[in-house]
């Protein structure tokens, strides 16, 4: 089989020749270490010194040559891909105020993060918030529903375009999109899902909007030629949904469902990510999606037993530890690959990844560990036996 048809076969709950691999998200350091040169591919802070600097077109040349190599030298299946700054993407430099800190043009004030490297919001300036308005909302809706159809025709879209015809013949090419968490607003987080419980109508208008734009972009992924998208919203904590089933079922079910039918009308797999302890609606998610990628185990998602509940409806992609891939052995891959591949991998249904990303400070040896145990155990009909 091609590593498209190994991955079509996986989300059509076929056991194909052996169990795919991909990832949703790769960080700069796993570039570096395996290709043995630098990148600034999800590099983080270099990445957005680089944007400031008017490097656009290295940075865009990186994730071109750097992503598929990549997933040519790990011998992935799916190659992940999305939108990028057009052509003359040049910000204004945010004021650097010491080593890690730094602050915009509205006064807000971001830091450096010790553990990402990435640039992320510190003290947000909420004067002069203004929330939005029903009458707004609905202007906007109704703007976006005279607007002639989106195309796939802008500078943004260059890496997309790049990884269709470079691999597209022979590899499942996955584009990420944006999604629809729950909807709230406000200056604050704590605001924002606040909200949900004081202002439903604006809430369920704002899921509109958004439901609308995720719509509208589904026909740009199928012109660009993709085998499926990748909404990536979390809906989940480390203990249970952000909100209530019931907001979920009201406010974003009805969107998320017309999203995927439209992906499905246009001949794509639907494919979500989804952080957290999603339990309470694993069987709302199994009706709408193809597959369920970031399965969190530290969050309580265990794949054997949500392969019991799901099998044959919605494919299910990770079992490698995002924990053990950073701070663990490679015994420890192996145990998690033991477990995934045969409680979740019998009769197809099973992506092997990460169960977030191969992100910064993910070691080496344990990514190599995650192919052998795929190269070693994961040749359909699986047998446990060999895997020791």
């Amino acid at each position: 089989m091609t590593p498209k048809e190994r991955v079509i076969a996986a989300l059509e709950h076929r056991e194909p020749d052996r169990i795919p691999w991909g990832e949703h998200s790769i960080d700069y350091n796993v570039y570096e270490a395996i290709l043995g040169r630098p990148t600034l591919v999800q590099a983080k802070m270099r990445e957005t010194q680089a944007y400031w600097d008017g490097r656009r077109d290295e940075v865009v040349e990186h994730y071109k040559r750097d992503r598929l190599d990549l997933i040519r030298a790990l011998e992935m299946d799916i190659v992940f891909v999305g939108g990028v700054p057009g052509k003359g993407y040049a910000p204004k430099p945010m004021e650097r105020l010491d080593e890690v800190t730094y602050r915009d043009s509205g006064g807000s004030l971001y830091r450096v993060s010790s553990t990402t490297h990435d640039l992320m919001p510190y003290k947000i300036n909420t004067e002069g918030y203004q929330p939005p308005t029903l009458e707004g909302l609905q202007a906007q809706i109704d703007a976006l529903d005279d607007a002639p159809p989106p195309t796939a025709d802008g500078s943004e879209w260059e890496l997309v375009r790049h990884a269709v015809a470079e691999m597209g013949d022979t590899h499942f090419i996955m584009a990420l999109t944006g999604d629809l968490s729950f909807p709230g607003f406000g200056a604050t987080e704590e605001d924002q899902w606040v909200s949900l419980l004081t202002d439903p109508e604006i809430c369920a208008k704002i899921a509109e909007l958004h439901g609308k734009h995720l719509i509208r972009g589904v026909q740009v992924y199928a012109q660009l030629g993709v085998d499926g998208i990748m909404p990536a919203g979390d809906l989940g904590s480390s203990t249970g949904l952000l909100a209530s089933p019931e907001i979920y079922r009201q406010m974003v079910k009805p969107w998320h469902i017309k999203h995927a039918a439209e992906a499905h009308r246009h001949g794509l797999y639907i494919l979500k990510h989804c952080c957290g302890h999603t339990w309470s609606i694993l069987d709302d998610l199994a009706d709408i999606y193809d597959a369920y990628e970031s399965i969190q185990g530290t969050a309580g998602m265990d794949i054997g037993e949500m392969k019991k509940c799901v099998a044959g409806r919605m494919t299910l992609w990770g079992g490698i530890w995002h924990e053990h891939i950073i701070s663990g052995t490679p015994a420890d891959i192996r145990a998690d690959a033991r477990y995934a591949f045969t409680t979740a991998g019998p009769g197809g249904g099973f992506i092997m990844g990460s169960t977030h990303s191969l992100a910064v400070d993910a070691k080496p040896e344990n990514i190599w560990e995650m192919k052998r145990c795929r190269d070693e155990w994961g040749t359909y009909p699986l047998d446990p036996a060999k895997m020791v």
